[in-house]
């Protein structure tokens, strides 16, 4: 019974996503599932990507020589707790975790939520 709902939920959101199509609005749809796959990919890049490695940063913060910025280490504390190492994820930034859940949270609304 349970899967039989959620197939009907999967159809009805196709049949919105044909709509959208067929309205004449497919930059909603496009934007949707392009930022959907943004975020998707860049979850796996850091899940893959190994946390020990140091590597250049685009931070505009450190490019104009200021010390301190908010977001340095953010991919780091990503990519170690997708490893498994909480300890080194909280030390590289305290907030990795709830950008985690930010990001997966805005994956799950992206998907289940109706473009028009």
């Amino acid at each position: 019974l349970n899967h039989l709902k959620l197939v009907t939920k999967l159809n009805r959101q196709r049949q919105r996503d044909m709509k959208e199509l067929l309205a004449g609005r497919p930059g909603m749809f496009f934007m949707r599932y392009f930022e959907v796959t943004v975020w998707v990919v860049a979850l796996i890049l850091m899940a893959s990507m190994s946390p020990v490695d140091s590597h250049s940063g685009l931070c505009p913060f450190k490019a104009v020589g200021l010390p301190f910025c908010p977001g340095c280490g953010l991919g780091h504390s990503i990519s170690w707790l997708f490893h498994g190492n909480l300890t080194a994820s909280f030390s590289a930034h305290p907030l990795g975790w709830f950008a985690v859940l930010v990001l997966f949270y805005r994956i799950y609304t992206l998907v289940r939520k109706p473009v028009i």
